[in-house]
């Protein structure tokens, strides 16, 4: 295990209305001024909105509204916020939705405080100083944001999707309710499963050796979330399932799994050119990317992978031929992942073969990175796996 320090200092407020005590979180925080940051007519529509502004109402808190915010969040929206949040001396962001609204409200905390473009500290290596305080309330259990030093944001000028990330822009407090997530489509709560489960994914497969503690840490959130994601697709109300999902996706993301070890993030990277380019949501681009890349690394330690195989997916162990228990864990995955409603390949997301080039001259990668250094190279061939995939 190697040296690590861990910072986590979100407060988590977990459960059944939870959200009526919004006001009283904000003020802890010393929050003043307001901007209330959702995205689609979904807040608008379940009600949710209206009973935030009337606790803030309630408690005297000024604010101001902005929606609007698109998955894969625009820099555009960014702009937006950055404008208002000036002007009107905000001091303080709550971000009700899923991921894509707390990293444009991330992105917005960073800018406000920074002279320059807030997109310098996605495309250099500037390092965030200052950023306003964050609040969350949950709507979607996936992308993890509520908890992580992270932000990822789309430049609609070449559609290029990048992040950026520093504890100064962790949110202060996170509202997690696992009622709010009940109306979701099955499809958003496939791609949020899928997206928790990369999450720890990118964490597992590791070079570093010696780390059973984050090992078995991981090994749970997988199989709570094999568990519980068909019991929510099928019965969208189960308090239980939701419960399981929304805390699994929290500390998927917060680094409690990864503390100590090597994490990879080569597939996240690999995925973001699909959703930038096809605007395709993220778990569903990473379904079709993390198996393919997986077939391209795991002879690197057919052994890290034949205990993911026998440990989560509950492959049996092939003594004789370890490779072949590899080989199947990662084709149970595939199959897991189809039979929640997600795509496994290309076609099933929109992209298109012709397209490659493309996305690897978009591309973040870095040789030298991750559990298998990727060149160019390495690239075309996880993108052609995830054009050729199938059950």
């Amino acid at each position: 295990m190697n040296n690590f320090n861990f910072y986590s200092p979100t407060e988590f407020v977990f459960g059944r209305k939870t959200e009526n005590s919004i006001a009283d979180y904000i003020k802890k925080y010393n929050g003043t001024k307001v901007l209330v940051h959702y995205g689609s007519k979904s807040a608008v529509k379940s009600g949710l909105l209206d009973r935030v502004k009337k606790s803030l109402d309630n408690a005297e808190i000024d604010y101001m509204l902005l929606g609007g915010v698109l998955p894969n969040p625009r820099d555009t929206k960014v702009y937006e916020g950055i404008n208002i949040c000036r002007e009107n001396g905000i001091d303080f962001i709550l971000c009700v939705g899923g991921g894509s609204v707390i990293d444009s409200g991330k992105a917005i905390s960073i800018g406000v405080e920074y002279d320059g473009d807030f997109w310098d500290f996605y495309s250099t290596d500037k390092k965030i100083e200052k950023a306003l305080p964050i609040g969350v309330v949950l709507t979607i259990a996936a992308a993890g944001s509520e908890g992580s030093d992270s932000t990822v944001i789309t430049k609609e000028d070449g559609m290029l999707k990048r992040s950026t990330g520093s504890d100064i822009i962790r949110p202060k407090f996170a509202i997690l309710n696992p009622e709010l997530t009940m109306t979701l489509p099955a499809y958003q709560t496939a791609c949020g499963a899928t997206d928790i489960m990369a999450h720890v994914l990118e964490r597992y497969i590791t070079n570093t050796k010696e780390v059973e503690i984050t090992d078995r840490l991981c090994e749970a959130v997988l199989l709570t979330m094999i568990k519980e994601t068909p019991r929510a697709i099928k019965e969208p109300d189960n308090y239980h399932a939701r419960a399981n999902i929304m805390w699994a996706g929290t500390v998927a993301h917060n680094d409690i799994v990864g503390v100590g070890r090597e994490g990879d993030w080569n597939s996240h990277t690999i995925e973001h050119e699909l959703s930038g380019l096809y605007d395709c949501a993220h778990g569903a681009g990473l379904a079709v990317i993390m198996p393919s890349w997986m077939e391209f690394v795991y002879k690197h330690d057919i052994m890290r992978f034949a205990q993911l195989a026998v440990r989560v997916w509950g492959c049996e162990m092939n003594f004789q031929n370890p490779e072949l228990t590899a080989y199947e864990g990662i084709q149970r995955f595939r199959h897991f992942l189809s039979s929640i409603g997600m795509p496994i390949n290309f076609e099933q997301i929109g992209a298109k073969k012709e397209d490659i080039p493309l996305l690897i001259e978009k591309q973040g990668i870095s040789d030298g990175w991750g559990f298998v250094p990727l060149d160019k190279d390495a690239v075309y061939q996880i993108y052609m796996n995830a054009v050729n995939a199938k059950i």
